[in-house]
């Protein structure tokens, strides 16, 4: 099962491209993304990952997390999940 990453602490230079390269080792990555802002399109500093299985999360959290990349030292760990919307207003 596919499992996402939340990258921190990133270069402002690193490219979603950059991020992809970097966590290709420990697996097959399906995403990379690096979380700009919409008005300037600069980095902001953080973005996921998402690897194609558990194990290969599990190895690049714990190889990955306090490393350098591109001159920062990154956070990498298993991404918080967005909760479920409930079903909305009650009608009285």
């Amino acid at each position: 099962m596919a499992k996402k990453l939340f990258v921190g602490g990133l270069a402002w230079a690193t490219t979603s491209e950059g991020l992809r390269k970097a966590f290709e080792e420990f697996g097959e990555v399906i995403d990379a993304k690096v979380i700009t802002e919409r008005e300037t399109g600069r980095s902001r500093g953080f973005g996921f990952v998402t690897l194609a299985d558990d194990a290969a999360a599990s190895t690049a959290i714990s190889e990955m997390d306090g490393k350098e990349l591109e001159g920062r030292a990154i956070r990498v760990n298993e991404a918080n999940q967005p909760k479920p919307v409930s079903g909305g207003r009650r009608h009285s």
